[in-house]
């Protein structure tokens, strides 16, 4: 369950974290909180790149710094941009691998949440292990 001072905690952060984007082609830059079960918060911000399919989403950038420290448990993100854009299809993926109940707030430029939903509701039919061969078969 996520609590209002979570939410709160999380549109801060993923707001705050915008500055550091690194967005010169899009000037589009983006924040994301992370939430883990085990109440840490992993920010994260995109990243763009001159060889444009290089670039990576604050959301996968948030959940690859939680993964990396031992965290694979999330309860929420908070992903914040000027006019509240939803997290791309890859991020989606990415989330779901983590759980599909994972609350996901968007959030705009001045903080109000444009959508709470999950990831569930975000990907529906998500692909996940269970699409996967059984490899001891």
């Amino acid at each position: 369950m996520l609590t209002d001072e979570q939410r709160k905690q999380l549109i801060e952060t993923s707001l705050a974290v915008r500055r550091w984007a690194y967005a010169p082609y899009s000037k589009y830059e983006v924040g994301a909180a992370l939430l883990t079960s085990s109440g840490v918060i992993y920010d994260g911000v995109n990243i763009e790149n001159a060889a444009y399919p290089m670039v990576m989403c604050a959301e996968r950038v948030a959940v690859f710094k939680a993964v990396s420290e031992g965290e694979t448990n999330f309860t929420a993100i908070a992903v914040a941009t000027s006019n509240g854009g939803t997290p791309c299809g890859a991020c989606r993926q990415v989330l779901s691998e983590f759980g599909l109940e994972t609350k996901v707030l968007i959030v705009n430029g001045d903080g109000e949440i444009e959508q709470e939903t999950t990831v569930a509701e975000l990907l529906p039919g998500a692909f996940g292990p269970q699409d996967l061969p059984d490899q001891n078969e």
